[in-house]
């Protein structure tokens, strides 16, 4: 079993920074596809990145592509989301998961592991 425990979320202004935790324990992940994903009130959950535990590559939605940034610490078992000049419409409850796999894909239907999810909102 994995757990993944979101924390960093916060209100701030627009172009305001903030960086996003997601603490995993349970098993070694290093075959795992990690995700971060947000969902805004009345919207369906979203892709925002990903990337293998083990390897170099990340995927970012083209909405925050150039702006957030996935990464990982092995030591502390910990993924990252770094959100740089944050907008009104990135307010969302925003959530870590976790894939057994090391296919990257976007569709949350196909992450297991959730976490409870971090809200940040983001006011003009």
């Amino acid at each position: 079993q994995v757990q993944l425990v979101e924390s960093g979320g916060g209100l701030v202004q627009a172009g305001d920074s903030l960086r996003l935790s997601c603490a995993t324990s349970g098993r070694t992940l290093s075959s795992y596809v990690m995700g971060w994903f947000r969902q805004a009130p009345g919207k369906e959950r979203e892709f925002v990145a990903a990337r293998r535990w083990r390897g170099g590559d990340t995927y970012y939605s083209d909405s925050v592509k150039g702006r957030f940034t996935i990464s990982r610490d092995n030591a502390k078992n910990t993924v990252y989301l770094q959100m740089n000049s944050l907008k009104p419409e990135d307010t969302a409850v925003y959530y870590c998961a976790a894939r057994p796999s090391r296919t990257v894909v976007s569709d949350p239907r196909r992450y297991q592991y959730w976490g409870q999810g971090t809200q940040v909102t983001v006011s003009s």
